[in-house]
């Protein structure tokens, strides 16, 4: 940033609250406060915000971490529950289930990767399932859990985990935050704009009340309306219904009747899929669907009919068309959050692109004028998340072998952008998987999918041969004994929240 004080940035306006503007205050007021930026958040509390974006991924502990958030009380506060994982059930084919960890499978053994050794075994009948060679996966279905130890990066201390929270109160924590690093919180509903003539950059919001708020910054957070980057800007959005169908979503909670479980499950329905996130004080569930092969009444049937305890609210319903904006930077205004795009919540990936927005934002911080640069810098980077997850996301529709109903024999068919055709055809022939220098999903998350999902490759690499089959069987033999033996130590999961101070019996949860 130049030291020019002309040319400085000093006023961010955040339009919108909920998760997505507190997460971006919080770290704005943290990073930008101490040089002189001032942060104002606008919202409305007669609008209500999505709120269904209550599991995360272990990127969301680098957030916290970066804020000086305490996480026993972050936990405490939004009744938060540990996540090893994501099971899927019936992905495949109906009685399919696997997991996808945030953790490795198995151990270095070899020159070649795991799974190539897996590969081996499974072609002589000699493989147990691959999620049993992966420690976060057997803790999670045992319900226990135990801080990895950071210090050994490898082995049984080689994975990570997520929360699963109240996004609300996760909402109102980072509020909390924000507002006591400066950040400044106007109430009011914005009904207009106004913008430069000749750079048509946005110069102030409206509110009902007639009070007019000036920046030099803005920041859409005003979710699917997109307020700024859409209806002020005409950005435009790029339409990718036909990659993910999914255009509806019912979501509804209830009473904790059982194990709650250190992860979340998707189970695969017959015009969509479920999803179930358990809290400390209830579990979260809801309906991912397409409304061309399931009513909205078949779906609000199939989510009641299954729910594990009673309900605790009215169904809410969600409606939206996934895909992104053309540009998430435009002119003076950077879109975070719903205003920016919208990628079903099959994996956990909102908070996750909220907290990419923020980041990105960060380093490319601009001076008033907003250079090209910075802001084409900026949507590469959003753009090549966005299509990456997007990519990711398709996998698990089109690696299935259901023919139940039509919606999965369409999704097995459809057409694929060049990008996920191509890792397909590479781990279908010679078992390679994607890996990025950055980026979200490395191969650990793709292998869970493929093999998950029956994929198994035609070859594996021929280093994995050198092993002779009595060290291989020998290998895996160890390999399972140890992680089972770690397991057996490791503390129940609702033992280690409240050991760890996380729990809400210990706090205040009026």
């Amino acid at each position: 940033m130049n030291d020019n004080p002309d040319r400085r940035i000093r006023d961010v306006v955040i339009v919108g609250g909920g998760t997505a503007g507190w997460m971006t205050a919080a770290a704005l007021a943290h990073k930008l406060g101490p040089i002189g930026v001032q942060i104002t958040l606008i919202e409305s509390a007669a609008i209500g915000t999505v709120g269904v974006g209550e599991a995360t991924l272990p990127q969301i502990r680098d957030f916290n971490r970066a804020l000086g958030i305490d996480e026993a009380e972050m936990m405490r506060r939004t009744s938060a529950t540990i996540k090893l994982g994501i099971e899927f059930c019936d992905w495949g084919a109906i009685g399919d289930r696997y997991t996808h960890p945030f953790g490795a499978f198995g151990q270095r053994i070899g020159p070649a990767d795991f799974h190539h050794y897996w590969v081996r075994q499974h072609q002589r009948g000699k493989a147990d399932e691959f999620g049993s060679y992966c420690y976060p996966i057997v803790a999670a279905r045992r319900d226990r859990f135990a801080l990895p130890d950071e210090a050994v990066a490898s082995g049984l201390s080689a994975f990570s985990y997520a929360f699963q929270f109240d996004a609300s109160r996760y909402g109102a924590f980072l509020a909390d935050f924000a507002t006591r690093k400066g950040a400044k919180r106007v109430e009011g509903k914005i009904v207009g704009a106004s913008s430069n003539g000749e750079t048509d950059f946005i110069e102030s919001v409206m509110l009902e009340s007639g009070e007019e708020i000036a920046g030099d910054l803005f920041v859409d957070c005003s979710g699917f309306r997109g307020l700024l980057i859409e209806q002020e800007l005409q950005t435009g959005y790029d339409d990718w219904s036909r990659y993910l169908p999914c255009n509806r979503a019912i979501a509804i909670p209830c009473a904790i009747n059982g194990p709650t479980g250190p992860f979340t499950r998707a189970t695969a329905r017959t015009g969509g899929w479920q999803w179930r996130i358990p809290l400390q004080h209830r579990i979260g569930n809801g309906h991912v669907y397409c409304d061309a092969y399931l009513s909205d009444d078949e779906a609000l049937d199939q989510l009641m009919t299954t729910l594990e305890g009673e309900p605790l609210a009215e169904p809410n319903r969600l409606f939206f068309k996934t895909g992104k904006r053309r540009k998430l930077w435009n002119r003076n205004c950077v879109a975070i959050g719903l205003s920016g795009g919208f990628l079903e919540p099959l994996e956990s990936t909102s908070i996750d692109l909220i907290q990419s927005g923020i980041l990105n934002l960060i380093a490319l911080f601009p001076e008033r004028d907003c250079a090209e640069a910075d802001a084409a810098e900026y949507n590469r980077l959003m753009d090549l998340e966005f299509s990456r997850i997007r990519d990711f996301l398709m996998l698990h529709y089109v690696a299935n072998q259901r023919d139940d109903a039509p919606f999965w024999r369409d999704m097995r068919n459809q057409d694929l952008p060049d990008s996920l055709a191509e890792k397909i055809e590479a781990f279908e022939r010679r078992g390679l998987v994607p890996e990025y220098e950055s980026g979200l999903f490395q191969p650990p998350s793709w292998l869970s999918v493929f093999i998950g999902q029956n994929v198994i490759p035609e070859r594996y690499d021929p280093r994995a041969d050198r092993m002779s089959e009595a060290e291989l069987d020998e290998a895996f033999t160890t390999m399972r004994r140890s992680i089972d033996a770690h397991v057996e130590q490791t503390p129940a999961h609702l033992d280690f929240i409240r050991e760890y101070g996380a729990s809400i019996e210990l706090a205040d949860t009026a």
